[in-house]
C-alpha cells in the first residue's frame, strides 16, 4: 500500500507540476506578445499564426496543460491592459489576437477595424418554387 500511496502522490505532483509549468509558459509568452514589433506586416503576421498553432497543438495533446496555458496568458494580458493606454502601440494582429483572452481588448481591436477577408455584408436572394 505504501507504493501506490508514493505513486499517486508523485502524479499529483507532476500534474501540479506540469500546470504551474503551463500556466507560467502562458504568462512569459503573453508579455513577449506584449513587447513584439515586426518589421514587416509579413514577418508579424507568420509571428501571430505560429502562435496560434502552438496553442491549437497544445490543445490537441493536452487539454489540461493547454487550459493552465490559457490562464497564465489571460493573467498577464488583463494585467497590462489595466496599465496599457495611449502610450502602448501595439499592432492591429495584437489587438486581435488579445481580445480572445481579455475581452477588455476587444474595443481596442473594434477600432482598429482588422478584418482576415471577411465582410459583414449579406445578400438575400428571391427564392424560387416550382410546383407541379
Amino acid at each position: 500500500m505504501a507504493k501506490s500511496e508514493e505513486t499517486t502522490k508523485a502524479k499529483a505532483k507532476t500534474k501540479v507540476d506540469k500546470t504551474s509549468y503551463y500556466t507560467k509558459r502562458g504568462e512569459e509568452d503573453a508579455k513577449f506578445e506584449q513587447q513584439y514589433k515586426a518589421e514587416a506586416e509579413e514577418g508579424e503576421k507568420e509571428f501571430w499564426k505560429e502562435q496560434k498553432d502552438y496553442e491549437k497543438d497544445l490543445k490537441k495533446r493536452d487539454k489540461k496543460a493547454y487550459k493552465a496555458y490559457k490562464k497564465g496568458k489571460q493573467d498577464a494580458y488583463e494585467e497590462h491592459y489595466s496599465h496599457c493606454d495611449h502610450h502602448c502601440h501595439h499592432s492591429d494582429y495584437y489587438y486581435y489576437h488579445a481580445s480572445y483572452y481579455y475581452h477588455g481588448y476587444h474595443q481596442n481591436y473594434s477600432k482598429t477595424q482588422l478584418r482576415y477577408g471577411q465582410t459583414k455584408v449579406r445578400l438575400r436572394t428571391p427564392r424560387i418554387r416550382i410546383g407541379f
